[in-house]
């Protein structure tokens, strides 16, 4: 089992009750961020299709993306220096302003605020992605993995219900006089504003700030032991007037965190950490790549009265391959380790790639496929997750998270960007074989020889 000796002490007792209540709360919060952010993306490419064009469709989607990356930067600066419960509130909070630019670019059909819309429309996916890493501040190191999938897991709830939804919330708010496909964000506007208000409200004590303050209090107490050892002899030596010097205390650096670059320099110094992000970055890219395409691949063949609910089903589909089986993905990583994991996932995505780039017009084929592809990126997401998680030390650990959907965010974003004209240039089966392509890297990567101070599993 994956281990970081910086980070495997085990936790306090007190840890133990503000944790529970820590995964209740994410839990919760996960099912309602789950809807606002998939009712909304279920349509994004359909109404940036309707108002720009197919060509333009991948570039919309891939904003959110480009937005979710580019806030992984603020959010965790506030996560940082202040916590987890006002970053994630934070980006919930950007996430609802951006639905509601969205709605207002769709009466007014005006294309630049439709990209404003969703590139702050992605605070929703910033805040749900995030929102895994709460769950390993305070977690056993032997429960790492399965504590984090747990509330990747909550997501499926609300993100598997929602893309069916989406054709109800648009006839509800169209007979309110909203444009079409333009309601599912409202619905997303109200489901970011409660998440954010329920953070901010119930998640306390704040989980990372209780991590600090307990890792401090055992350096605190070990530097004092070890102070009290010392003046032992000298005392004996010396008299009562001896002293034992200063007592070292933690860094400050330790207490409140460290920046983005600083991350970095750690992270390119440890394969394993890297091979988390890569792992993370990776996965999210082939995923994005196919899955923001589908919806308009079947629109090609599927009457336009009869898209938006086949696209709801399929997408529900590959949404539980995402999240539904979570909880296993993370009790096999925290069994098996987390590169076998990280492999397996590796697997699952060419496998889907191959799947759907050969279902042609077969519907159910090429669910199978994106139900694959939802597993792969499980995989890659929870083992990639967990992995850089204790590859770091604790006073890097927030950046380096963040260091990672930022670079999940941009490789996801370049994958919607491509996808599009790859889409209108040569169609669905040359984009599913690139994605493939661009698997090759990590598997480069999980393949290297560890070495015996790098092991994971």
């Amino acid at each position: 089992m994956a281990t970081d000796l910086t980070t495997a002490a085990p936790p306090h007792p007190d840890a133990a009750p503000i944790q529970r209540r820590t995964l209740r709360l994410l839990f919760s919060t996960q099912i309602i961020g789950g809807i606002g952010v998939t009712i909304g993306i279920s349509v994004g490419a359909l109404l940036a299709a309707e108002i720009a064009g197919t060509a333009v469709a991948g570039l919309a989607q891939s904003a959110a993306v480009v937005g979710g990356a580019l806030l992984a930067v603020p959010v965790t600066r506030i996560i940082t220096g202040h916590g987890r419960r006002p970053g994630l509130a934070f980006a919930y909070g950007v996430g609802a302003l951006g639905g509601a630019l969205i709605v207002l670019a769709a009466a007014t059909r005006w294309i630049p605020l439709l990209f404003l819309g969703m590139l702050l429309f992605g605070g929703g996916s910033a805040a749900n992605l995030q929102a895994r890493y709460a769950a390993v501040d305070l977690a056993a190191p032997d429960r790492r993995a399965r504590q984090l999938s747990l509330i990747v897991w909550a997501t499926t709830i609300g993100a598997v219900a929602a893309p069916n939804f989406a054709a109800l919330a648009d006839r509800t708010t169209t007979a309110w006089g909203l444009p079409a496909l333009s309601g599912p964000f409202a619905f997303s506007v109200v489901a970011f504003v409660l998440a954010a208000g329920v953070l901010l409200l119930w998640l306390r004590p704040d989980p990372l700030l209780t991590a600090r303050r307990l890792a401090a209090a055992r350096v605190d107490q070990s530097a004092a032991s070890a102070a009290g050892t010392a003046a032992g002899p000298v005392a004996a030596a010396g008299g009562a007037g001896a002293t034992a010097g200063p007592v070292a205390v933690p860094a400050p650096s330790a207490r409140r965190g460290a920046s983005m670059r600083a991350a970095w320099s750690v992270v390119r110094t440890r394969p394993a950490a890297r091979l988390g992000i890569a792992a993370v970055a990776v996965g999210h890219l082939v995923m994005v790549a196919v899955m923001a395409m589908t919806p308009v691949h079947l629109r090609e063949f599927h009457p336009v009265e009869e898209v938006l609910p086949v696209v709801g089903l399929v997408l529900s589909l590959h949404i539980a391959g995402m999240y539904a089986l979570a909880p296993v993905v993370g009790w096999l990583t925290d069994r098996l380790g987390r590169r076998p994991v990280i492999l397996g996932g590796v697997g699952t995505l060419l496998a889907a790639c191959a799947v759907a780039g050969t279902a042609g017009h077969h519907t159910p084929r090429l669910t199978i496929g994106l139900v694959l592809l939802g597993l792969g990126w499980s995989a890659t997401m929870v083992a990639g997750s967990t992995l850089l998680s204790e590859s770091v030390p604790d006073a890097v650990r927030p950046s380096a998270q963040g260091l990672s959907d930022l670079v999940m965010g941009f490789a996801g974003a370049l994958a919607g960007a491509v996808s599009g004209f790859v889409m209108q240039l040569s169609g669905y089966p040359v984009l599913t074989l690139l994605a493939a392509v661009a698997v090759a890297p990590l598997l480069a990567l999980a393949l290297r020889p560890v070495r015996a101070a790098d092991k994971e599993g």
